[in-house]
């Protein structure tokens, strides 16, 4: 770069919230923030203002003119190029901007670039690979149609199996018990609950359904038995299209791999870096320069 220091903004927005980080040239960390919401087909407009309120944090604490760094955005809620495009035309302050799914951020963070597979097991779940210069998705449908084995599935299991418990159709277990005091006992208080409630709400049980199950909880094992089952389903999938190792991100990634198929097991890596990195990863490669910093 003609011996200029250049800073780089990598940014993850989820759905739940957006995390901004700032590096030097070299690889020096500069600056770091987090902000709210940032999935961008769900509200582009706040998105995009929460993308850039956290990046201006993160460039308050480096020091430096937001204008003055080239960023790399792994968004949630980008679906095609179109939607990166729009990214790119919405006039960012910053030096330049390269846009992409926020689970290809992640997998390029993972791999340091190479070829990979990950799999997201958080409020939502979407396995996604790189391989041979090929990207490769499977799940990442949401909850309505998928998110088979995140946390808002296995909470929305759990939920399930206490509206049965509620009409006499299910023996109560300490899971069980443990939702009803979180939603309240009765139909009416259930019904309520539900229909109020969003993914996220729902994903906020499933740290007690693992550890229900971890007990013995009858009720508790088999939700966490058929969510596994359906990690390594999407984890099998990225393997088959010919990834050689899969990391697992996401909430859940801890609690999971004791429960995942064999196979699947034997693949797991863990991941070199985040998907901050993996965005300032993609706008090193959009200037042509090596993806890593070292």
């Amino acid at each position: 770069m003609n011996g200029k220091q250049v800073h780089f903004l990598g940014v993850d927005g989820g759905g739940s919230k957006c995390r901004a980080r700032i590096r030097s040239s070299g690889g020096q960390v500069l600056g770091e923030a987090v902000g709210g919401a940032s999935n961008i087909y769900q509200d582009f407009d706040g998105a995009i203002a929460t993308i850039v309120a956290t990046a201006a944090e993160a460039a308050r604490q480096a020091g430096l003119d937001m204008r003055a760094l080239h960023a790399g955005m792994g968004l949630a809620g980008i679906v095609t190029s179109v939607g990166a495009e729009k990214i790119e035309a919405a006039r960012l302050p910053f030096a330049s901007v390269t846009a992409d799914n926020d689970a290809y951020a992640a997998c390029m963070g993972a791999f340091a670039g190479a070829d990979g597979g990950i799999v997201i097991a958080g409020t939502g779940s979407i396995g996604f690979a790189l391989v041979g210069g090929e990207r490769y998705m499977v799940g990442g449908w949401g909850f309505q149609l998928g998110d088979h084995g995140s946390g808002a599935w296995v909470g929305h299991h759990a939920v399930r199996r206490a509206a049965l418990a509620i009409d006499g159709l299910l023996q109560p277990t300490r899971l069980i018990d443990n939702i009803l005091a979180r939603t309240g006992r009765t139909r009416f208080d259930l019904s309520r609950w539900s229909e109020q409630a969003a993914p996220k709400d729902y994903a906020e049980f499933a740290p007690i359904v693992f550890e229900c199950a971890s007990q013995g909880d009858v009720q508790g094992m088999m939700i966490v038995i058929e969510g596994a089952a359906a990690i390594s389903n999407l984890g099998r999938a990225l393997l088959a299209r010919g990834a050689r190792s899969v990391c697992l991100l996401g909430g859940l990634s801890k609690v999971y791999p004791p429960y995942l198929d064999a196979d699947v097991k034997r693949a797991l890596a863990e991941p070199r870096y985040d998907a901050m990195d993996g965005a300032i990863m993609m706008a090193r490669r959009a200037m042509g320069l090596p993806e890593r910093w070292a």
